[in-house]
């Protein structure tokens, strides 16, 4: 399950913008190998290793911060080679809690991060962050919002020109 810290007076707060992703996490595109969504599959395999993401909606949530790229570099979990599908390899997937504000409401969220050595496709441009968090009510593709992200996990730098 998740809780926040008490004290976010240290972590970074954000704009962000919500875009599309490519609508496999949930299940909605078109032409999916996972109708179920890739996210609804991992749960129980995140749940197996300790990770309790607690009630998210069954998707990201794809949040642009450009200009700013941001890199984890020291994850809350890290879970290793977690074989979900029977079609992919193992795939290593880290975790950094954060916070949503949309519409003056906070939410609790994980940056949820398949590692890209181990990501067979559906890669998402540097500047987008993938946000597990619960449903909210009328966001859409466009929408801004703001995320609070703790900079001990999250280094966020400009691209180089």
């Amino acid at each position: 399950m998740l809780s926040l810290p008490d004290d976010l007076s240290s972590w970074r707060v954000v704009p962000g913008v919500v875009v599309p992703g490519h609508q496999v996490a949930s299940g909605q595109a078109a032409h999916s190998p996972y109708p179920r969504g890739t996210i609804e599959m991992q749960i129980p395999h995140f749940q197996a290793r300790g990770l309790d993401l607690g009630p998210i909606f069954l998707g990201t949530l794809n949040v642009s911060i450009a200009p700013l790229v941001p890199r984890l570099v020291q994850p809350e979990i890290t879970l290793a080679q977690v074989k979900w599908s029977p079609h992919h390899p193992a795939e290593t997937f880290s975790f950094c809690r954060c916070q949503v504000e949309s519409q003056q409401q906070l939410y609790p969220g994980w940056i949820y991060y398949p590692h890209p050595e181990t990501k067979p496709a559906h890669f998402q441009a540097p500047s987008t962050l993938e946000v597990l968090a619960p449903a909210i009510a009328g966001l859409a593709y466009g929408d801004s919002l703001h995320l609070a992200l703790n900079p001990q996990a999250v280094h966020l730098t400009h691209p180089v020109p």
